[in-house]
């Protein structure tokens, strides 16, 4: 995750030359942002991510050898402070394998620009964002998961605000609107977050809405 006060070290991890160009054309018109590198397949995106440490990778699926959802894998189990964005052109289930790996967010290319800067900056601060589409596949995913109360991961430790704030991250909403939702400022919302993902033993939004799903939290 970087901080504030520098641009976002952005990888490009693409075999398709058009797509990088125009990727990279787009970020570096951004001040927040910078491209430190590009990767034509998952191996080389894997040692790129060992040299330049960026904060955030943009990972194709489908690249030679090693293809981005390993290649995800094996970036987070060595670099987890690295946040991993897919940007493909797979509209499918695609998305749980993506989640298992340690993606944060799964984009699908042709996104507006805007759409695609709102994504960069949200996955490089640690939220998870998906898709419209991807999204609604994702939630209904959760909706209707199903366990035995054996499965299930107690809350009891958290808060009634934190459980409140954990309801509304399930729910999709961001830092902002849950601040705006709960009339408190981001800060407060970050440290409650941090809180969270301390007791459910969770590194990010998406495992944290898969444990208030697993224990029944809507």
């Amino acid at each position: 995750m970087n901080s504030a006060d520098e641009p976002i070290r952005i990888l490009l991890a693409d075999d398709h030359p058009i797509f990088r160009f125009g990727m990279r054309t787009l970020l570096t018109s951004m001040p927040d942002m910078t491209v430190v590198g590009e990767a034509v397949t998952g191996e080389e995106a894997i040692q790129l991510t060992e040299t330049l440490l960026p904060h955030l990778v943009l990972m194709d699926i489908h690249m030679p050898g090693t293809g981005g959802i390993e290649a995800t894998a094996r970036i987070r189990a060595q670099h987890p402070q690295t946040a991993i964005l897919i940007v493909t052109m797979l509209d499918d289930d695609s998305v749980f394998a993506a989640i298992r790996s340690g993606a944060r967010g799964y984009l699908l290319k042709g996104a507006e620009p805007a759409e695609t800067l709102r994504a960069i900056r949200a996955v490089a601060s640690g939220e998870a964002i998906f898709s419209p589409g991807i999204a609604e596949r994702v939630m209904n995913y959760f909706t209707h998961l199903s366990v035995s109360p054996a499965q299930r991961v107690p809350l009891a430790e958290l808060s009634e605000r934190e459980r409140e704030v954990l309801t509304l991250i399930a729910q999709g909403l961001t830092n902002a609107a849950i601040a705006e939702r709960l009339v408190l400022s981001p800060k407060t919302i970050r440290n409650y977050i941090s809180e969270i993902y301390s007791k459910l033993q969770v590194t990010d939004r998406i495992q944290a809405v898969l444990r208030a799903r697993e224990s029944g939290l809507s």
